[in-house]
């Protein structure tokens, strides 16, 4: 199981926002909300991205873009159209003066714009956290990326559309699954399509006793893995997968190892706030409690329990400090945060 398949496989998935988007121009809208990732896919008319240090891109129907940072960045209808509505953390929105636009510019079932028959229509989902993981998934998009059309399947994208504008039961959970779906598909596309910029883990796949190797690991964190071990299982001697593998990801075996634990009990540590250090170090190939907190201060510089408390409290904040002295409203009845503080994993 790789890095982009457990991007969907933890806290990620459930806590994705999602919404319709329609307007008519002249529009303008600054997004600040602090997500970790968000999702654009353009379902009719025509936008213009806009985020500092990058040109205006262009986006029309079926494309899709990938915004990665918690920065701000700007969709209109015009490469210089100004905007006139901010999104802040907690998906608040108001006017450039502060005044709330929630209720003048909802328009029934998970729709929002300034004109309900507008010709740029677009939908929406933003992941607050992607998690540790997730961090390692897509450490190869940039800020910005623009996927043509046909890069996802267009019938998921008009399910998901179907599902945000109709008030049915478990229609969260549904709306998650199937932005889980169309992200996979875009990073996926974006990765083929981009192999220079692939993370080591998905370029080294290229030598089968590598992949192997890798697969061992990914599916696999908590057995008792040594150099002569996972070797034997390639069916190579040490000194060749060493070589190998050092050759293709960049680092040896078992320092690759280490990472992938250490990064797998950082979304534990969050995700199940009652396991214990005990079984989590069990998990994830440690055979005390007392040593995976020892490998884990000396990987990330701090205890995990001091990390899962500060990550669960930046998770479960209902305002950022800007949110709180600000008078906005929310475009969607649950509060969602900006992420926790990162702590990245080293590289690999």
């Amino acid at each position: 199981m790789d890095p982009l398949v457990h991007l969907i496989d933890g806290p990620r998935a459930q806590s994705a926002f999602t919404l319709r988007v329609v307007m008519g121009p002249p529009w303008g809208i600054d997004i600040r909300d602090g997500a970790a990732l968000a999702l654009v896919v353009i379902t009719s008319g025509r936008a213009w991205l806009r985020r500092e240090g990058t040109d205006p891109v262009p986006a029309g129907p079926g494309d899709v873009i990938l915004v990665s940072g918690p920065d701000p960045y700007l969709l209109s209808d015009r490469p210089d159209t100004a905007p006139g509505i901010v999104v802040y953390p907690g998906n608040r929105c108001t006017s450039l003066d502060g005044e709330p636009v929630h209720l003048t510019m909802s328009h029934g079932v998970g729709t929002w714009g300034n004109d309900p028959e507008g010709p740029d229509s677009m939908v929406i989902g933003a992941y607050q956290d992607t998690g540790e993981i997730g961090r390692l998934a897509l450490a190869a998009l940039p800020p910005l990326a623009v996927l043509p059309a046909g890069s996802v399947d267009p019938a998921v994208v008009s399910l998901l559309t179907r599902e945000i504008t109709t008030a049915r039961v478990a229609q969260s959970a549904l709306n998650d699954r199937l932005l889980d779906c169309l992200l996979v598909m875009a990073v996926r596309a974006w990765l083929e399509s981009h192999p220079d910029t692939a993370p080591n883990w998905l370029s080294a796949r290229h030598d089968p006793v590598v992949a192997r190797a890798l697969d061992l690991v990914h599916e696999h964190p908590g057995h008792p893995w040594t150099l002569e071990y996972l070797a034997e299982e390639c069916a190579v001697s040490r000194a060749t997968l060493a070589v190998r593998f050092q050759r293709a990801v960049g680092s040896p075996p078992m320092a690759y190892l280490r990472t992938w634990r250490l990064t797998l009990a950082c979304d534990l540590l969050v995700a199940e706030p009652g396991l214990g250090l005990e079984p989590l170090a069990a998990r994830v190939g440690y055979g005390s409690a007392f040593a995976f907190s020892t490998a884990f201060k000396n990987h990330l510089g701090t205890s995990p329990s001091h990390y899962r408390r500060t990550r669960r409290e930046g998770l479960t904040s209902p305002f950022s400090q800007e949110g709180q002295t600000s008078q906005g409203a929310r475009i969607s009845p649950e509060a969602r945060v900006p992420p926790g503080p990162r702590t990245s994993p080293a590289p690999v």
